[in-house]
């Protein structure tokens, strides 16, 4: 029986599972490290978060990414953006210094066990008890797809998460919807691969994030307009350094919160590549999609109403992903369909340690968003989360009639980063 258990070693699983492992734990982590990162992203790719903000976490704070690019003679520079491949080498870096054991199984199922925690089920037949689980399992299984394209079949259509090499789709013409960083990015890829590729956005205009700030300036600047890890301005700065304050907000506020705040947009080095590449039809909306010939024909509806057609030989949708707790299929029928949700969301309802309504259940990483805000959607939200989610597994082994709670090592703190925000509970705070 397992003290924990962490499904998913990306970056919010792997800081967990290094905050557990400090606390004494005893622990097991299934998956393979930045699987979502390295099959699910494009080659090419760059983070849109500043390097500074792209660590995870360790409780020591240790094992940063710029001590990855210090003992590998790399350069990760505030204004510069940081490439997919060495954002994924240093989560397996972190992975190696700071979780002690990660089993490169994927888990099948998530069972409750009568009332001593969990059956987890891994595709090699390994049944593993549990008295906790962490569901922290990345952005595809919440992909979300546009209703026309649902019965398309994959050689005709796939969301943007499905792709780690575009090249196959050189000399073809590839329709992307959406017009977010990653519409925008995955067209302009596809363009530079030799594809002829074309957004189609039912926004009125594309929106780009301007250059970041210096990172020194005047403190009457600084003051106006502060640095985050979500961008500059008191917003920003908000969600990025108060989740827990977030938490205490009205569901229906929260759920808002999710949907809009940082909506999308372009980041400021991919404009001139798209704009040069890429053709764009703005203000329509995607009605209904059918194959035709070799391709699929798209039926298009203006926002003023005229209606038009566009024949492609492939459709990339990406249009995001959605915090919905019942597309995560390993998890027991029974568990999803009785967790409470977030008022009008399908995410689960989250106490201050991130434990679900279901007791000993804990999730980390965009499914929080609803409860936490929106720095849950980007790595710079691990930080919060694993600390956090630690001091909440403690307290609910402390919980269970007979087991003691799990004496912290000498040295083992949580501290929050510096300039984080400060614990948002106290340890005795209920989970509801």
């Amino acid at each position: 029986m397992y003290d924990l258990v962490v499904v998913g070693a990306g970056p919010y699983g792997l800081s967990v599972a290094a905050h557990a492992a400090a606390a004494g734990l005893r622990l097991r982590v299934l998956g393979r490290p930045m699987a979502s990162w390295r099959d699910h992203m494009p080659a090419g790719m760059l983070l849109t978060s500043e390097p500074w903000a792209a660590s995870l976490s360790s409780p020591a704070g240790g094992h940063t990414l710029a001590d990855y690019c210090a003992a590998h003679d790399l350069t990760a520079e505030h204004g510069v953006p940081l490439p997919l491949d060495t954002f994924t080498a240093y989560g397996s870096w972190f992975a190696e210094r700071a979780v002690p054991q990660i089993d490169e199984t994927t888990v099948t199922a998530v069972v409750p066990d009568g009332d001593d925690g969990f059956q987890v089920a891994t595709d090699t037949g390994e049944l593993i008890a549990a008295r906790t689980v962490v569901l922290a399992v990345g952005l595809p299984p919440l992909a979300h797809r546009p209703w026309p394209l649902l019965d398309l079949p994959a050689a005709l259509a796939s969301h943007s998460s499905d792709h780690r090499d575009l090249s196959r789709f050189t000399g073809r013409h590839v329709t992307v919807i959406g017009s977010g960083q990653g519409a925008l990015e995955t067209a302009t890829l596809l363009a530079e691969q030799g594809a002829r590729a074309k957004v189609v956005a039912r926004a009125d205009r594309l929106r780009w994030n301007a250059p970041p700030q210096p990172l020194g300036r005047g403190r009457l600047r600084a003051l106006r307009d502060p640095h985050s890890a979500l961008g500059t301005g008191w917003p920003n700065w908000a969600w990025s350094q108060l989740p827990g304050a977030v938490r205490r907000l009205p569901a229906p506020t929260r759920v808002r919160l999710t949907e809009t705040a940082l909506g999308p947009a372009g980041a400021w080095w991919l404009r001139e590549r798209f704009e040069s590449a890429v053709p764009l039809l703005l203000h329509h909306r995607l009605r209904a999609a059918v194959p035709h010939g070799d391709g699929v024909r798209l039926h298009l509806t203006h926002t003023e109403g005229s209606t038009e057609t566009l024949d492609t030989h492939h459709v990339v949708a990406a249009t995001g992903f959605t915090p919905d707790v019942g597309r995560l299929r390993l998890l027991h029928p029974r568990v999803r369909t009785a967790l409470r949700t977030v008022g009008g969301s399908r995410a689960p309802e989250l106490s201050a340690g991130f434990e679900s309504s279901w007791p000993g259940l804990f999730f980390a990483g965009l499914l929080t968003a609803p409860s936490f805000g929106p720095s849950m959607r980007f790595v710079h939200g691990a930080a919060f989360t694993a600390a956090r989610v630690v001091r909440g597994v403690r307290r609910r082994l402390g919980d269970r009639p007979g087991t003691a709670t799990i004496p912290r090592p000498a040295g083992a703190g949580t501290p929050a980063p510096a300039g984080g925000p400060a614990p948002d509970a106290p340890a005795d705070e209920p989970a509801f």
